[in-house]
């Protein structure tokens, strides 16, 4: 369901056994992930929406011309000045004064409310003439189960118990993984065509994440994008191709992607993430929405001039589109963003600009692996030795860039040995520091990223994380632009992501 109208008030701104068989959710309304039939009343009291709503209920006569509202931080009742309204097929953005006004609002439905760095929900109109809607303010720190890792019963009750002692409350699950194979058989079509659905991990999705939110989990669909073998072998015609011999073109992993400009990858993309959003997720996070970088990227060829102007216009519009389609689901919105993104003036030759990626997503999710700076940062060229300023400074620097807007920002931490400098081990010292550095920079909390979901020391390190100091607030780094350099043939810089 597309956006109809933009309204403007204020200022814009390995396998083993399979979890337990499920359909599509029906249509109705999502309460905390979980689906149920519903009445008029609980239609109008839900947390979450279902713009495919075909219940054929009755729709009451429009009783109100008009209506006010105003959006606060529950605990400090300060206004939300960038609190984001959805109703009945338009969005506002509330303004400085966390105020939205709606004009002939529809009585049968909800007002779909969220900002970054607060809980979504949803608010019942009836007759009220004004409204003071309270966010409760939230910060998802989490871990990550891959495509495969879910499915064993060892690795994800391993993780589960790392989340409950640990006092985290998050986990990001694979939708559709680095090889393009979905992990639940979502009901779309073109999947099924090019064998997406071959290797299914989770056998009912929607149950899953029912037991999650139980257990107060806030859950995150991963979905990567544009590093595609299975769609870009299926439909060469929207593959990146390999000059020299016409054939979808291969990275360093001997995986094809999917040509960023072709808008049949987009389709396809934006229809797993709407799938996943009705099946209750709470936030779809997107990785690899960026153009190739490793492999012999001479030989790339793409269907548009693979300009710097050209790569930022089709990963914003990519998000944009994204964005406004995944509104009417009230879910949170998020990209993997390369690390040095925040540090470089260009597209970093990969089509991500911080300040223009920021304006489409609710969270920017940079990965600020020490491993992933093979240059190091101004003033710190060794990056593994210095995990709490290379995580502290980027923050730092995305935050200049933004214009504050640290709500935004919830980086992806390291929790898995160096591979690009001296193989040292990240453990429990390294982890803290890295935690450490998110809580003095002020993210929207943080993600652990084990590709291997053991998360060896994690738990020591989440148990003696001391609390935030004033010290690291005193680090500032080198002034200057940084410029990220041109990536050496069969080399990916960009973190092994």
């Amino acid at each position: 369901m597309k956006i109809n109208r933009i309204v403007s008030c204020g200022l814009v701104l390995g396998l083993g056994g399979c979890l337990t068989g499920c359909d599509l959710m029906p249509s109705g309304l999502k309460l905390g992930g979980a689906s149920r039939s519903i009445s008029t009343t609980d239609r109008l009291s839900s947390s979450r929406a279902n713009p495919d709503d075909s219940s054929g209920l009755h729709r009451s006569v429009l009783t109100l011309t008009k209506l006010e509202g105003t959006v606060l931080d529950a605990q400090t009742g300060q206004p939300v000045p960038n609190a984001v309204v959805y109703h009945h097929g338009a969005v506002w953005s509330c303004n400085p004064q966390g105020h939205f006004s709606i004009s002939r609002p529809d009585t049968q439905e909800p007002i779909l409310i969220k900002a970054s760095g607060y809980k979504q929900l949803a608010e019942r109109i009836i007759d009220q003439k004004e409204l003071r809607i309270q966010l409760t303010p939230f910060q998802a720190k989490g871990l990550y189960l891959t495509h495969f890792g879910v499915s064993s019963k060892v690795l994800r009750d391993g993780v589960l118990s790392i989340i409950k002692q640990g006092n985290l409350n998050a986990l990001v699950l694979d939708v559709k993984g680095d090889r393009g194979y979905l992990s639940y058989k979502l009901p779309v079509p073109l999947a099924a065509e090019i064998g997406a659905h071959q290797i299914p991990t989770i056998k009912d999705l929607k149950a899953l994440i029912e037991q999650l939110h139980e257990q107060k989990i806030y859950v995150i669909g991963r979905i990567v994008i544009f590093k595609d073998n299975l769609l870009s072998m299926a439909h060469p015609e929207w593959a990146v191709v390999d000059s020299r011999t016409g054939n979808p073109w291969k990275d360093h992993e001997g995986l094809g992607w999917v040509d960023p400009f072709q808008k049949k990858g987009w389709e396809y993309n934006l229809a797993l993430a709407k799938a996943a959003a009705q099946m209750g997720f709470d936030e779809i996070q997107f990785d690899y929405v960026r153009f190739p970088a490793g492999g012999d990227r001479s030989a790339i060829r793409f269907s548009q001039d693979n300009t710097r102007e050209n790569r930022e216009a089709a990963i914003n519009a990519f998000l944009e589109s994204a964005y406004q389609e995944l509104l009417p689901y009230n879910v949170y919105f998020s990209a993997d963003i390369f690390g040095y993104v925040p540090w470089n003036y260009n597209d970093t030759d990969i089509g991500q600009s911080i300040t223009e990626v920021a304006r489409h997503l609710d969270y920017i999710c940079l990965m600020v692996y020490p491993s992933g700076y093979h240059m190091g940062i101004p003033g710190y060229r060794s990056p593994v030795a210095h995990p709490r300023e290379i995580v502290y400074l980027t923050l730092e620097q995305a935050k200049k860039r933004l214009h504050g807007q640290a709500e935004k920002l919830r980086p992806w931490l390291q929790n898995f040995k160096d591979y690009a400098f001296d193989r040292r081990v990240f453990g429990e010292s390294q982890i803290q520091l890295q935690i450490k550095a998110c809580e003095e920079a002020g993210s929207s909390g943080w993600l652990l990223w084990d590709p291997t979901n053991k998360y060896e020391h994690t738990l020591n390190a989440l148990l003696a994380v001391p609390p935030p100091s004033e010290t690291a607030k005193k680090m500032t780094a080198q002034s200057g632009a940084f410029t990220f350099p041109e990536a050496a043939p069969g080399s990916d810089p960009l973190n092994a992501r």
